[in-house]
C-alpha cells in the first residue's frame, strides 16, 4: 500500500507533466510544423536536453547517488552524514559540469553534424545548418542546470519527499507553452528559435524550485572545494556504467534520430519525435514513477536485511507497472492515428503528416512493455550497488538498435527506427530478468504469475473494441480544438472503462480484492481520525 501511495503521488504529477507537454507539443505542431525547423529542435536541440534528463534526473545519479545517500544516512551520524556526502559531490560536479556544457557549446557544429547525420536525404543550406548549430548552442546550458537539480531531487527522494522532484519538469513544460502561446514567431524559424529560448528557461525554473524545497525541507548544501576523496571516486565509479545502463533507450533513440537525419527524408525526425513524445506519456507516469520509488525503497529495505521484503516490493512494482502499461500499448497499436490526428493535424501539421507519425507510434508502442520493465528491474541491481550488469546489457541493446536500423530503414522507411528501438529495449528487458532470477534477487511469486496473463486477455479484449468503435469518433477529430480534445477524452476514458470491466471478467482482479482495498484504506483513515 504505501508504494501504491507514493506512485499515486509522483504519478499524478509526472501525468499533469505529460499531459502540459502534449499541449506543447500540440502547439509546436501547429506553429512549427514538420520539416527542417521541426528537425532541428527535435532531432538536436531538444534531443540532447532531453537525453541528459533522462540520463542524470531519471537514470544515472539517482541510481548512483541515491544508495549510497542512504547508507550514509543510516550510518551512526544519521542523515547529517548524507548531507556532507552530498555537499562534497556538488563540489566535484558543479566545476565539472561548467566546464563540460562550455566544451559542448564550443563544440556544438560538429555534435549537431553527429546527432542529425548531416540532415544528409535534406540537403540543408549552410544558413539552415547553421540555425541548427544556434537551437543546440541555445539549449545546451539545461545539461548543467537539469544535473545540478537531479542532486537536489536525488535528496529528497532518499527523504521520502518524491512529490517536489516530481513536480519540477511541469515547470519545464510551463516555460516552453508559454514561449509558444506568448512570443511564437512570423514563420517556424523564428518559432523554433523561441522553442529552444525555453527550454533553458525552463530549466532555470526547475533548479530554483528545488533549490526552495530543500530548504523547505531543512536541506541547505554549501559549496565546499573540490575534492576527490574515496567517496566522491566511488560515486563518479558508478555514474559512468549507471548512465549506459539507465538511458540505453535515450541513447537508443539518439542513434536513431542520427541515422534517420543521414538516411531519411525531411519531417521523419519529426514523426519519430512525436510518436516518442506519445510514447513517453505512459512511460513518464509508470516506468519512471516507479523507478523514482523503487530505487530508494528498495536500497533502504536492503541496507537493513530485509531481503524478502524487498523482492515482494518488487514484485508489486512489476504487477502495477504491467497493470497500468499493457492498456496502452494495446491502444496505441490499435488506434495510434485517431490518437495523433486528434492532438496534432491542424496549423502546419498536415493529415499525412499525422498518418505517418501514427504508424511510428504503433512500432514504438511494441516495446512500450519493455521501456517500463526496464525502470522497475534496474533498481534491482542499483540498490545492490551493481551497476555493471545492466551496462553490459544496455551496449548489447545499443548494438541491436543500430544493426535494426540499418536492416529496416530501407524495408519501411521512418518506422524501422521505433521498431530497431522496441526490439533492443525488449532483448535488455529480458537479460535483466533473467538475471536477477538466477542470482537470486528476484522470484515471481503467485499472484504476479496469476494476474499477468489474465491482464494482457483483458487489454486485448479492450483493445478490439477500440478498434470497432473508432470510425464512431471520426468526425469529431477533425474539427476545433474543444472538439478534439473532448473526443479524446472521451476514448480514453471508453478505454479505461473497457479494460476495468475487462480485468474483473478475466478474474485478474476479484470483487474480493477491491473490498479488500477499501478495507485497508477504511482501517488506515481510523487510524489517522483516532
Amino acid at each position: 500500500m504505501k508504494l501504491v501511495k507514493a506512485f499515486g503521488s509522483v504519478g499524478g504529477l509526472t501525468l499533469a507533466s505529460r499531459v502540459l507537454a502534449l499541449v506543447r507539443d500540440s502547439l509546436a505542431a501547429r506553429y512549427v510544423g514538420a520539416g527542417f525547423a521541426s528537425d532541428a529542435f527535435n532531432g538536436v536541440a531538444f534531443r540532447l536536453p532531453n537525453m541528459f534528463r533522462a540520463l542524470f534526473a531519471e537514470g544515472a545519479f539517482s541510481a548512483a547517488f541515491i544508495p549510497m545517500f542512504n547508507r550514509k544516512a543510516a550510518g551512526p551520524d544519521g542523515v547529517s552524514a548524507g548531507y556532507h556526502f552530498a555537499e562534497r559531490a556538488l563540489a566535484v560536479l558543479l566545476p565539472v559540469l561548467i566546464l563540460f556544457t562550455v566544451a559542448l557549446i564550443v563544440a556544438a557544429w560538429p555534435i549537431t553534424w553527429l546527432l542529425s547525420g548531416g540532415f544528409a536525404r535534406q540537403n540543408p543550406t549552410p544558413d539552415q545548418f547553421a540555425f541548427a548549430v544556434t537551437l543546440s548552442r541555445i539549449t545546451l546550458p539545461y545539461l548543467a542546470l537539469i544535473s545540478l537539480a537531479s542532486l537536489l531531487g536525488g535528496i529528497l527522494n532518499s527523504l521520502d519527499k518524491f512529490w517536489a522532484n516530481a513536480a519540477a519538469p511541469i515547470l519545464l513544460n510551463v516555460a516552453m507553452i508559454a514561449g509558444l502561446w506568448f512570443f511564437h514567431g512570423a514563420d517556424e524559424y523564428e518559432t523554433a528559435r523561441v522553442q529552444a529560448i525555453s527550454v533553458t528557461v525552463g530549466g532555470a525554473l526547475q533548479l530554483l524550485w528545488l533549490i526552495w524545497a530543500c530548504r523547505s525541507a531543512g536541506v541547505s548544501l554549501r559549496i565546499r572545494r573540490p575534492r576527490l576523496d574515496g567517496d566522491v571516486r566511488e560515486l563518479l565509479r558508478l555514474i559512468v556504467p549507471a548512465a549506459a545502463g539507465a538511458g540505453a533507450q535515450q541513447i537508443n533513440l539518439l542513434v536513431s534520430t542520427a541515422l534517420s537525419g543521414w538516411l531519411l527524408a525531411s519531417g521523419s525526425i519529426t514523426y519519430i519525435y512525436y510518436a516518442d513524445r506519445l510514447n513517453q506519456l505512459p512511460l513518464g507516469l509508470i516506468g519512471i514513477g516507479l523507478g523514482t520509488i523503487l530505487l530508494p525503497t528498495i536500497s533502504r529495505l536492503l541496507s537493513t536485511g530485509q531481503e524478502q521484503v524487498a523482492m515482494e516490493t518488487q514484485n508489486r512494482g512489476i504487477e502495477l507497472a504491467l497493470f497500468l502499461t499493457l492498456p496502452a500499448t494495446v491502444a496505441f497499436m490499435t488506434v495510434a492515428e485517431p490518437i495523433v490526428r486528434g492532438l496534432f493535424q491542424y496549423g502546419l501539421f498536415t493529415a499525412e503528416d499525422a498518418e505517418r507519425c501514427g504508424w511510428a507510434l504503433s512500432a514504438f508502442s511494441i516495446g512500450l512493455p519493455s521501456y517500463v520493465l526496464v525502470k522497475v528491474l534496474t533498481p534491482g541491481y542499483y540498490a545492490r550497488g551493481d551497476t555493471r550488469t545492466p551496462v553490459r546489457y544496455a551496449m548489447l541493446s545499443i548494438l541491436i538498435n543500430i544493426i535494426g536500423n540499418f536492416a529496416l530503414i530501407p524495408l519501411v522507411g521512418h518506422v524501422g527506427p521505433p521498431l530497431a528501438t522496441a526490439l533492443a529495449s525488449t532483448v535488455n528487458v529480458v537479460m535483466l530478468y533473467s538475471t536477477l532470477v538466477k542470482r537470486g534477487h528476484f522470484a515471481a511469486d503467485t499472484q504476479l504469475r496469476r494476474r499477468l496473463p489474465r491482464l494482457a486477455l483483458a487489454a486485448i479484449a479492450m483493445g478490439g473494441v477500440l478498434f470497432a468503435g473508432e470510425g464512431l469518433l471520426e468526425p469529431w477529430l477533425g474539427g476545433a480544438i474543444a472538439t478534439r480534445y473532448a473526443a479524446l477524452a472521451l476514448l480514453v476514458g471508453a478505454g479505461v472503462a473497457l479494460y476495468g470491466v475487462a480485468c474483473f471478467l478475466t478474474g485478474a482482479y476479484r470483487v474480493s480484492d477491491l473490498k479488500a482495498l477499501i478495507r485497508r484504506r477504511g482501517t488506515t483513515s481510523n487510524m489517522k481520525n483516532g
